[in-house]
């Protein structure tokens, strides 16, 4: 394997995980602990920016609710104005320590919305892979002209990274198909 498509793979590797990290934070009607562990907090009075995750434990309680711990009982506080200000449009109930978010079911205008807009994040990621693969097919081009590379080699290197696309393209359909069954599901 030449080092064009290994980087070109891990490349791919690397949009397509960012992606699923990102669907994530997507609702889909059901709690998940994925929907609030990247959200930003300014805990310590503003003073430091930090993850959910990095803050508290969080878990599912039953499919609708998620139950957050903070780990330093003074960021609870913090963390419920973080969530309240996020776009998901959810609000924490806080008894002691523990706060509670209750995850109310997607209307239908809502559903079509998010397929929306995984539709979109798919259709970025496809065009993040596009990028790197012309950048790599005019390095390829560069090098078979600086006769550095063979005629044959940079067929074979084409068809690769034209295969490996083809691949990352197929995934990405799987990826999307899947979010969106998921988040039609009532």
């Amino acid at each position: 394997m030449n080092d064009f498509v290994l980087e070109f793979r891990t490349n791919i590797n690397k949009h397509i995980h960012q992606l699923r990290e990102d669907l994530k934070g997507i609702r889909t009607g059901r709690a998940h602990t994925g929907m609030i562990e990247g959200l930003p907090v300014e805990a310590y009075g503003g003073s430091m920016k930090m993850k959910l995750l990095e803050l508290a434990s969080i878990t599912t309680e039953g499919n609708d609710a998620l139950v957050i711990m903070p780990f330093d009982p003074s960021t609870v506080q913090d963390i419920e104005k973080a969530i309240l200000a996020s776009p998901l449009g959810i609000t924490p109930k806080t008894e002691g320590h523990r706060i509670t978010v209750r995850i109310p079911p997607l209307s239908e205008e809502q559903r079509i919305k998010y397929t929306k807009l995984i539709s979109q994040m798919v259709e970025e990621t496809k065009n993040s892979i596009r990028r790197d693969r012309e950048s790599i097919r005019k390095d390829i081009k560069n090098m078979f002209d600086a006769k550095q590379l063979t005629e044959d080699d940079k067929f074979r290197f084409e068809k690769d990274i034209d295969s490996e696309t083809s691949k990352s393209n197929e995934e990405l359909q799987n990826i999307k198909e899947k979010k969106e069954q998921e988040i039609m599901a009532v």
